[in-house]
């Protein structure tokens, strides 16, 4: 653009026309009449032109046309010579309005409006998404390829460094509207440039006053009346002063921070006494703080402290208008005007032109009014902020997947989704569509909360932040054609929450077949089921509740297990009420106490009844880890294989009031590692075979047979032998036989009688009646004393002793590693340990420091040869 670096004389014109239009493809002749023309920092500048031609000129030869409004400076005369006249300023543009105002036998006239390219951006609007873009990249790209600008049509010169953006959204707004406030957020500002070669205006983007148009001056000087008197210059000058805030609070919110405090403050120097209060803007939709310089000195933009300066500088833009008059065409928005002359103090530093109103016809000079604020060092020239478009309510959008068809949700590290919006035309790769949006949930905190991932495809309602189109999240999500509610007017009584893999929660409300079922398909249908239970098909299959699977189950509580038949109506009660239950144990446990007194009477071993006493306090309230079961009507305990009754330390307990009865299908074994002590109290005790042989022996001791009354021995079918190893005694009323040693001796306090037919003498003779070998019990001691291989004991390692006869014996050993058991089988017996985990395996070193440690390592190893 040419720069006007001095007043120049305003002469007598020659014939030419100051003004003159020029319009591509047209050839008529065209004359101005006259023009008025308004430009503006980050303004599209608009000239209405009103002139005759003696041609009647179609729209089509005029509208989006390039044209050219030229300011020529008159013709100088000296002496007798002419010259001719010299152009003092070109604007290019774009025909962007036509009219044909009337019409005469000569003329007809016409007036355009002259538009640089960029205004005709207000003609194309649409809403999209920018991604991982500075706001220099957006503007760049709306202009190269929404609109074809080439390279040379624009320029920007920045000082800061402006940050990609995560997601910037352009909401039915025209691109010029969007990039206007986009670039006003960031406080860049544009002016035109014209080029002179190729006769197009340029624009130039730019954020610093080092990138104001300098070396442009006129003298202050008014005119004469009507004449300026051929001299360019300024007049006419006022200025308006105001007060403006002293600074600037700013903060924000960022959730990828929580934590950061996003508050600062500015207070631009060059403010002077005339500001007052402080501004508090909450929301500028910044991510950091920021406040970093670069090499070039610039600042990163973008953050708060940069918003911050940025909202004090456009307070303090106002704080001084200045405002003059001039006849010079050359003063454009942009330029910094020095004016010469006595010049109030307000205008000494300089003006920086932000608007410029002019115009002129063929019977009256140019004359310019502008504003402008005073040149500072501190404080540049900010566009006033548009307002962003705000969205009310939600957009409807799906949620994606990087992968086709994806059977899981596609989340970031912080549970976030991106989305399609159904608006968006654009093609973007897939599962990259926006940036990553949270998911609102009714209920959320550290690592608790409700969330129910969504799969690729599912429709949702995208909400804003304060209705800020760059600040979207996900509301939530709705079912629609492609993906049907599971609650309709068929099931409209049942509420369900079910999953994609068919993990279900249904609450049923039909009054009388109320029910709840949880349940997943692991496992062949794992399923609690509450209330009326039904089958797929509706149709009751019980009531109450069932806990079923088909695969594995258990029931575990750290503090003890009621299970109880007893009813509580309507839910009343305590949980935990098992007096009932409670009450039968003691009644047990008196009962076995009266028996055991009666068995200690009659000289039979009394049982144990301390652990029972135990036993009923740990149950009782569940004091203690353990297991209650209660059943009113009885308590089955059935299989068809197995079962299994243990106690590990203690005794094992069976009371009943009335009888006891143990049958099986075959042998009943009784093994006791001490004694056994059977008492009936009052109705005998009787012990038959139906078959078989039956086999009585104390192996180690005495047997003692003894009765109140008769004791009878009998063989029916066969003989009775009584045989004895030392001595064999039969005693009665004082007399008695004693068989040892071979002798047979017999004596008595009173006659021997023999009722005999005959007694015969003969020689000696004896029987031997082979005793039954019995088997060497004796007590055994075994003990277990476990190490590693560093000879380290292994505590607590779980183990399992198996003899050669059968038996079998579990437990754990201490601290030590040690355990012992006494009086246990005198056989061979395996042991098994359960060995708790190994530690890990250090970390070793970096091979090659190991090798330097050796003495094997030698040469270089290259390409793997060595």
């Amino acid at each position: 653009m040419e720069r006007m670096t001095s007043a120049r004389p305003h002469v007598t014109a020659s014939s030419h026309s100051r003004y003159q239009l020029t319009v591509t493809g047209n050839a008529a002749p065209l004359s101005v009449l006259h023009f008025s023309a308004t430009e503006g920092l980050s303004q599209a500048y608009c000239y209405q032109i009103t002139f005759t031609s003696g041609s009647d000129i179609a729209p089509g030869e005029m509208l989006l046309q390039d044209a050219t409004f030229t300011f020529n400076a008159p013709g100088v005369t000296l002496g007798d010579v002419a010259l001719p006249a010299a152009s003092a300023r070109a604007v290019h543009g774009v025909v962007t309005q036509f009219q044909r105002l009337s019409a005469s036998v000569d003329e007809v006239r016409y007036q355009l409006t002259l538009e640089p390219r960029l205004a005709l951006l207000a003609n194309a609007g649409r809403a999209a998404i920018y991604q991982n873009q500075s706001v220099p990249e957006i503007v760049e790209q709306v202009l190269r390829r929404q609109h074809q600008f080439e390279g040379w049509q624009f320029e920007f010169r920045l000082r800061n460094r402006y940050p990609q953006r995560e997601q910037v959204m352009q909401w039915q707004e025209n691109d010029r509207a969007f990039i206007d406030r986009l670039l006003a957020e960031v406080g860049i500002w544009y002016r035109f440039e014209m080029d002179a070669r190729l006769k197009r205006e340029v624009v130039v983007f730019a954020d610093d006053q080092q990138f104001y148009q300098f070396d442009v001056s006129l003298p202050l000087r008014s005119p004469s009346g009507m004449n300026d008197n051929g001299v360019e210059s300024v007049w006419g000058l006022s200025s308006v002063h105001q007060v403006v805030s002293q600074s600037v609070r700013v903060k924000d919110y960022n959730y990828r921070q929580a934590g950061d405090g996003l508050q600062t403050e500015a207070e631009v120097s060059g403010g002077g006494e005339s500001t007052y209060g402080q501004v508090y803007r909450y929301g500028d939709n910044y991510l950091t703080l920021g406040g970093e310089s670069g090499e070039s000195g610039g600042e990163t933009a973008e953050g708060g402290d940069f918003y911050a300066r940025l909202r004090h500088e456009r307070l303090l833009n106002n704080q001084h208008q200045l405002s003059g008059k001039s006849n010079a065409s050359t003063l454009a928005p942009g330029q910094m005007l020095e004016i010469v002359g006595g010049v109030p103090d307000s205008f000494a530093k300089g003006v920086l032109i932000t608007t410029i109103s002019a115009g002129a016809r063929r019977d009256s000079s140019y004359t310019l009014k502008f504003t402008g604020i005073p040149y500072s060092e501190t404080v540049g020239f900010r566009p006033t902020p548009k307002a962003r478009p705000r969205i009310a309510g939600t957009l409807p959008a799906r949620v994606t997947s990087i992968t086709a068809g994806d059977t899981y949700a596609h989340l970031d590290k912080m549970g976030r989704y991106r989305v399609k919006f159904d608006f968006d035309l654009d093609n973007w790769k897939t599962g990259y569509e926006s940036l990553w949006v949270r998911l609102a949930k009714p209920y959320s905190g550290d690592t608790y909360g409700m969330h129910l991932p969504l799969l690729a495809g599912t429709e949702v309602a995208i909400a804003f932040e304060e209705g800020n189109p760059d600040r979207p999240y996900i509301a939530y999500a709705l079912h629609d054609s492609r993906h049907p509610d599971h609650v309709t007017q068929a099931n409209n009584k049942r509420n369900v929450i079910r999953t994609p893999a068919n993990n279900k929660l249904r609450m049923e409300d039909e009054r009388g077949k109320e029910h709840i079922k949880l349940s997943t398909e692991y496992g062949g249908k794992s399923q609690l089921n509450l209330g009326h239970l039904v089958d797929g098909s509706r149709e009751q299959r019980g009531e109450g509740f069932e806990l079923r699977t088909d695969q594995w189950g258990a029931i575990r509580a750290g503090k003890g297990i009621f299970i109880s038949a007893e009813g509580q109506p309507g839910a009343q009660g305590e949980a935990l009420d098992m007096s009932a239950a409670i009450m039968q144990l003691e009644q047990a446990l008196s009962l076995a106490k009266s028996l055991q007194s009666g068995a200690g009477i009659a000289k039979a071993d009394e049982g144990e009844s301390g652990s029972q006493t135990t036993l009923v306090q740990s149950l009782s309230g569940l004091t203690q880890p353990g297991l209650l079961l209660h059943g009113p009507e009885g308590v089955g305990v059935v299989s068809p294989k197995q079962v299994h009754i243990s106690s590990g330390e203690e005794s094992v307990s069976l009371v009943s009031r009335k009888d006891v009865d143990i049958s099986t299908g075959k042998a009943l074994t009784a093994a006791s590692g001490g004694k056994v002590s059977l008492y009936a109290s009052k109705s005998g005790m009787k012990l038959f075979a139906g078959a078989g042989k039956v086999a009585v022996q104390a192996q180690s001791d005495e047997l003692e047979l003894t009765g109140q009354k008769d004791v009878s021995v009998s063989s029916v079918a066969g003989r009775v032998v009584v045989t004895a190893g030392e001595e064999l005694t039969l005693s009665c009323g004082g007399g008695y036989i004693r068989l040892k040693g071979g002798n047979i001796e017999l004596g008595c306090p009173g006659n021997i009688l023999l009722k005999s037919a005959n007694v015969q003498k003969m020689g000696a003779a004896s029987f031997d009646v082979p005793l039954p070998a019995l088997p060497a019990v004796g007590p055994a001691v075994l003990e277990l004393d476990l190490r590693d291989l560093d000879m380290s004991p292994v505590a607590h390692a779980a183990y399992t002793l198996t003899f050669e006869g059968g038996s079998v014996i579990t437990g754990q050993l201490d601290e030590n590693g040690y355990a012992r058991h006494d009086d246990v089988p005198d056989e061979p017996a395996n042991v098994h340990y359960e060995l708790p985990p190994s530690k890990p395996e250090p970390q070793w070193d970096p091979w090659r420091s190991m090798l330097d440690e050796s003495d094997i390592w030698v040469g270089t190893i290259t390409g793997g040869n060595n």
